[in-house]
């Protein structure tokens, strides 16, 4: 083969590349572009089909309804603003007042009423056997109310506080504790004697009994109370 022949096949030299598509490369467009617009075409009848229907529907509601027209404001009622429920400020006050008056610290028991070593006590017109069952348990305890750790001022207004509002419920029978005194200085049961004089005051108490071990022993009386309507 001589120099600067061209191969048999080559494309001669200086010739530009065939860029021309061949059947099936149109055959492929041309469907791909007719794919295209029968989806373009579905997705418009889909809208135009979805806003028919609202329109539809809207007749359809507008017809049920009929005319409508809005009403006057002057007909309107305003509903009055609610407002919280008083507070009895001047009967709570009345309330603590005949607490403090009635508790007084001062109130011999030992001279105006007959208590025993154990530490109970009936008002007069109770009878003995209401003790005795109160001492034997026969009276269960509905409430009671621990006195631990309180200072004299606030043992005898939670006292006061909770003899009221269990008379109000009902309760028949509570149970105080007051502690033996371990912790107290000096280990004298102070609460012990506090409690005993603030309970023979009050008038709804109608008896008290030292507690049973089980209940509490020294550290703790079982109180009988007047029912609301007796």
């Amino acid at each position: 083969m001589k120099h600067g022949a061209s191969k048999p096949g080559a494309a001669p030299r200086g010739a530009k590349p065939d860029t021309r598509l061949g059947l099936t490369d149109l055959a492929r467009l041309r469907d791909a572009l007719k794919a295209d617009a029968e989806r373009r075409e579905a997705e418009r009848l889909a809208a135009e089909a979805a806003a028919r229907r609202a329109d539809e529907e809207a007749n359809v509601f507008r017809a049920s309804v009929g005319q409508v027209s809005a009403l006057r404001d002057r007909n309107r009622v305003v509903p009055p603003p609610l407002h919280p429920a008083p507070i009895p400020v001047q009967s709570r006050l009345n309330d603590e007042a005949v607490l403090q008056a009635s508790l007084s610290d001062e109130f011999d028991v030992e001279s105006m009423l007959e208590t025993d070593d154990t530490l109970s006590f009936r008002r007069p017109g109770i009878g003995l056997d209401v003790v005795r069952k109160l001492r034997r348990g026969e009276w269960v305890p509905q409430d009671q109310i621990d006195l631990h750790g309180l200072r004299r001022d606030e043992a005898r207004e939670a006292l006061a506080e909770f003899l009221r509002r269990a008379v109000r419920r009902g309760v028949r029978c509570v149970r105080v504790i007051h502690g033996k005194g371990h912790g107290s200085p000096g280990k004298e049961p102070v609460l012990k004697g506090k409690v005993r004089s603030w309970l023979v005051q009050k008038e709804e108490v109608l008896a008290f009994v030292q507690a049973r071990p089980t209940q509490g022993g020294a550290g703790a009386v079982m109180v009988l109370l007047r029912q609301p309507y007796a």
